[in-house]
């Protein structure tokens, strides 16, 4: 009922009247822009305690009721304790985190890959119980860099190289990436200015994985005056090209 005044509690209010907390958040309001009930994938991590932040005052605002999900994939000794405190501490704000886990023998290679599927799965069958279409990730603009050189790697064309978008759709389930305009320091700066406290997960340094490796190659690049603005021009300018591309092949096939 829009007649009704929807009350924030204190604590969210204290943490918005920060400037750049609040300047984050009205870019994060202004890139989700939905009025349905979503599934929020939390990890720990920086990235993912941000999106939580700004998802629960959304969902106040907007007298959503969203559901806040970590998955414990049990690739480390430390995970399940991990999502424990993860819990503990976003229950403290307000936001109830449920852990799902990941059960059964787990691969020796191909790691991430795997698990980031077997995440999806896990998320994927939570929306059908809840009935719900929407899952929020921490995709951010540095991963959108980190992709499209992924993407390179493997010789991907220009529909490829820019296929990394805001929305995704997985089997009627919509993939909403809300964060992709933002940057790394700044959802890292909600994190400790929100919680004071993070996930550092250890495989996010270990260079056997490939996207470990392009994000140190990212900061060498930078030496030779391409750096991140200049990523985002590039990627801007190809996703125009496939627009174009697309818009005379509909005309032409109409």
């Amino acid at each position: 009922n829009s007649s009704v005044k929807i009350k924030i509690p204190k604590f969210f209010q204290e943490k918005l009247s920060n400037k750049k907390i609040n300047l984050i958040y009205k870019k994060f309001e202004k890139s989700l822009n939905i009025n349905e009930n979503f599934i929020v994938a939390v990890s720990g991590g920086p990235d993912s305690l941000a999106l939580a932040f700004l998802a629960k005052v959304y969902a106040l605002k907007k007298g959503l009721k969203p559901k806040f999900i970590i998955v414990d994939h049990k690739l480390r000794q430390e995970s399940t304790w991990e999502a424990i405190n993860v819990k503990n501490i976003l229950k403290k704000y307000s936001i109830n985190l449920e852990i799902l886990t990941w059960k059964g023998k787990k691969p020796k290679t191909n790691i991430q890959s795997l698990a980031r599927k077997k995440r999806y799965q896990l998320l994927i069958s939570k929306c059908h119980k809840y009935k719900i279409k929407n899952i929020l990730v921490a995709h951010h603009q540095d991963d959108l860099f980190e992709n499209f050189f992924i993407r390179i790697s493997r010789g991907s064309g220009l529909k490829g190289l820019i296929s990394f978008n805001e929305k995704t759709n997985l089997t009627n389930i919509k993939l909403l990436r809300p964060l992709l305009d933002q940057k790394k320091m700044d959802l890292l700066f909600i994190s400790k200015n929100v919680f004071n406290f993070y996930i550092d997960d250890p495989y996010n340094k270990d260079e056997k994985f490939q996207r470990i490796k392009i994000r140190k190659s990212m900061k060498e690049l930078e030496k030779f005056g391409l750096d991140k603005k200049k990523f985002l021009i590039t990627i801007k300018n190809l996703k125009h090209s496939n627009n174009v591309v697309n818009f005379y092949v509909n005309k032409n096939l109409k």
